[in-house]
């Protein structure tokens, strides 16, 4: 095998109106399929409720929720709109796109047996936007104003104001639909329990407040658009890239995604005994984000002085290599909407340009700040990166920084109390729109807690963006949003991914397996020949 598979945005787009005929019966090919990961699942005191819908918001639980909780849209398989899913259909009913109705499938039931009725999805969404979690999930469901029902199956959301990218939130797992005698009302779950009428039941096998491997068995009461071509998958979770890439090797796994290290994909890339690697083009991001209220970084020109100063050719040449692009903008390039706005006010590095608005500002140098970074949840390259990043600033004299890593259990707890003035994260995208790239970090409610607010942005330019079905109208919007984080800076936009799958044996629907938006779809990975 030893070959590199490169699989093109269009071509995932291909088998998109085969998907929607689907039905769910599936055919339960060979063996279970057991996929390796890094994403480490843990119950604390922080985050008792990893996997509840209402709470989670993160790629490794959204990877649990999107195989066994039903939404009533789903993604397709690449690139496009989402379909219907639990519904049988939906669509906007008025022409402000300010009213959205939706028709459930006959005959749905939790994998109890329990009937799944439009009362359900009232219920499971309402309880999101009343639990209102910390971890800010819920502000993908904020718009809607109120959820009518009428009868068994009808199911009519009034939102608050337009909103076009609204079918796509229909399809995140935060609008999963759950059993209100599995899932309290006025609380989260705890614990690592999903139920759900998605196409598989869960089992966890856990040891002490950790998931060490998630067993999905097919839900034969299962009706939906996906075709499952499976019995069952494991998923095993992994100390460290290196256990997992070990456990390949030996044949212990099938396929490993989530989170290789660059050495690995190199490796793979030039060939590494009967292992296929499949290479997509990624919409994951990384940045750094600023609490914009600390003393250290609260005045605009230390955190444009920064903007000046890195380096993010280098910074990718030096740690990632072909698997990153630099990014000038929260937006990826292949998204309708792009700007290049920082490149656009910043240019090419320039320490002295970064010196001349230190000095306008009355800033004094060196600047003594501290980059976290989390040391186990986007891989272990993240360090590497760091090191880099803290040798670009310091290099200028105008910053004396120091780096910090914290395991992620400690680390997105203590970023939600403002407890770190800098500190690097990643975006997978819950749906593959320029919106979602921008109102989770600017909007009211955003998922980092941010204290930055604009007014222009969350009060005109937001709403107008969302107002445009045809997204290309919405561009002007778009890119005056990205303009303003590139002068004001309360995130610093730093390169995007590619994705990668490593999959050995006789596994077939590898080029599917993940979506737009980098999550997994379990049921496309079967056994033998494709076709």
């Amino acid at each position: 095998m030893n070959r590199k598979t490169l699989v093109p945005p269009a071509v995932l787009g291909l088998l998109v109106p085969v998907l929607a005929a689907c039905g769910g019966s599936g055919s339960g090919q060979g063996d279970g399929i057991v996929v390796g990961t890094t994403d480490r699942f843990t119950a604390s005191k922080d985050a008792p409720a990893p996997f509840d819908p209402a709470y989670a918001y993160d790629v490794g639980p959204w990877n649990i929720l999107r195989q066994t909780v039903q939404t009533l849209m789903v993604q397709p398989r690449g690139e496009g709109d989402p379909v219907p899913e639990a519904a049988e259909k939906c669509g906007f009913t008025d022409t402000g796109n300010e009213r959205y109705a939706c028709t459930l499938r006959d005959g749905l039931t939790f994998s109890n047996g329990d009937a799944v009725t439009a009362a359900d999805v009232k219920y499971s969404i309402d309880r999101a936007l009343s639990i209102k979690a910390d971890s800010g999930v819920f502000a993908l469901l904020s718009n809607i104003d109120t959820i009518e029902t009428q009868g068994e199956r009808e199911v009519i959301f009034h939102l608050k104001s337009a909103d076009a990218t609204f079918p796509f939130k229909l399809s995140t797992p935060v609008a999963g639909i759950v059993n209100a005698d599995e899932y309290p009302k006025d609380r989260l779950r705890d614990g690592f329990a999903v139920d759900g009428s998605g196409p598989y039941r869960l089992k966890s096998e856990v040891r002490g407040d950790e998931l060490v491997k998630a067993v999905f068995t097919r839900n034969p009461k299962y009706k939906g658009a996906l075709d499952v071509k499976n019995s069952q998958v494991e998923m095993v979770a992994y100390e460290d890239a290196d256990a997992m890439g070990k456990a390949l090797e030996e044949g212990e796994i099938d396929l490993m995604t989530r989170t290789m290290s660059p050495e690995q994909i190199r490796e793979l890339s030039n060939g590494s005994g009967d292992v296929d690697l499949i290479e997509t083009p990624g919409l994951g991001i990384r940045y750094l984000a600023f609490d914009t209220a600390d003393p250290t970084v609260k005045s605009k020109a230390v955190r444009q002085a920064m903007a000046q100063i890195v380096n993010r050719s280098e910074l990718i040449s030096k740690v990632y290599g072909s698997q990153a692009e630099p990014l000038y903008s929260l937006v990826p390039a292949s998204i309708t909407g792009h700007s290049n706005s920082f490149f656009n006010k910043y240019g090419d590095p320039d320490p002295d340009k970064a010196r001349s608005l230190l000095e306008q500002a009355d800033i004094t140098t060196p600047v003594k700040l501290t980059l976290h970074y989390t040391t186990d949840h986007y891989g272990p390259a993240t360090k590497d990166e760091f090191e880099v990043l803290r040798k670009q600033l310091n290099a200028s004299g105008l910053f004396d920084v120091r780096i910090k890593g914290t395991p992620w259990s400690t680390f997105r707890p203590a970023e939600q109390k403002g407890e770190y003035e800098v500190y690097g994260m990643g975006w997978f995208p819950d749906f593959p729109d320029a919106d979602n790239f921008l109102a989770p970090f600017l909007d009211k409610d955003n998922f980092l807690g941010s204290p930055y607010a604009n007014g222009r942005v969350r009060t005109d330019l937001i709403p107008e963006s969302r107002r445009e079905a045809d997204r290309l109208s919405a561009a002007p919007s778009l890119q005056s949003i990205q303009d303003i984080v590139a002068e004001d800076v309360p995130v610093l936009p730093l390169w995007q991914g590619k994705e990668y799958v490593a999959v050995r044996g006789d596994v077939t629907g590898t080029a599917y397996v993940l979506n737009s938006s980098s999550t997994l779809q379990l049921w496309e990975l079967g056994r033998g020949v494709s076709g």
